[in-house]
């Protein structure tokens, strides 16, 4: 792991009130992926269809290509039938959207129920870590985290963590974040992320967690 900084003991401490004030604000300004719940119905499935999507995409662009896509083949056994052209104009505009449509179809054709486990996840065509910890929170309820670029770039940016890779970053989070918390990280993390805590240029100014944050790597105008 690579040192990036000091811990800040104080965010840590506070992170049932920090993840409250994400969820306020994310929900206050429309975050994607607030939205993108009502795509997936709290359907397992169709929750591990998103996330699998949703690499490397933005979460507008990937909710058009899911409701698209489930409008058409809402099912596995549906999906495994299209024909691969049409599944890869259907997701057209998702990221490396020939390789997910590969991965989804050879995922469709052997899938019969989502599985419950990390294991048996990761054991699907196309689905990471990252993935399958996310599906496992929020379609099964476990408490895991899925660190995503959003959890990993604000944990460092609060000073959480000092971290770089993902799986350190996940690491780090299961050591101290309370199981109570765990399931609902990522979702946090990540509108707040969409809305607030942006790759680039920030909304340091209207961040509620202002003055709590240690800001690492972000450059203050």
């Amino acid at each position: 792991m690579h040192t990036m900084g000091r811990i800040n003991l104080a965010a840590r401490k506070r992170l049932g009130w920090i993840i409250s004030q994400m969820d306020k604000e994310a929900k206050r300004r429309g975050a994607a992926v607030i939205r993108a719940e009502s795509a997936t119905e709290d359907d397992p499935f169709k929750m591990l269809v998103f996330t699998m999507l949703s690499a490397r995409t933005k979460d507008d662009t990937t909710i058009d290509a899911v409701e698209r896509l489930f409008r058409i083949a809402d099912t596995p056994e549906k999906i495994a039938r299209l024909p691969l052209k049409k599944l890869e104009s259907i997701l057209y505009g998702v990221g490396f959207y020939h390789v997910k449509a590969r991965h989804l179809k050879a995922m469709c054709r052997s899938l019969a129920d989502v599985p419950d486990t990390l294991e048996g996840l990761l054991a699907l065509p196309g689905v990471g870590r990252k993935t399958a910890n996310i599906v496992l929170a929020r379609a099964f309820g476990k408490d895991t985290i899925g660190v995503d670029v959003h959890v990993n770039r604000i944990s460092n940016r609060l000073g959480i963590v000092s971290t770089r890779k993902p799986e350190d970053t996940e690491r780090e989070l299961m050591r101290f974040v309370p199981e109570g918390l765990r399931r609902k990280f990522n979702r946090s993390f990540v509108a707040f992320g969409q809305t607030v805590c942006l790759p680039r240029n920030p909304k340091c100014a209207e961040c509620p967690l202002n003055r709590l944050c240690y800001k690492v790597g972000v450059i203050v105008k």
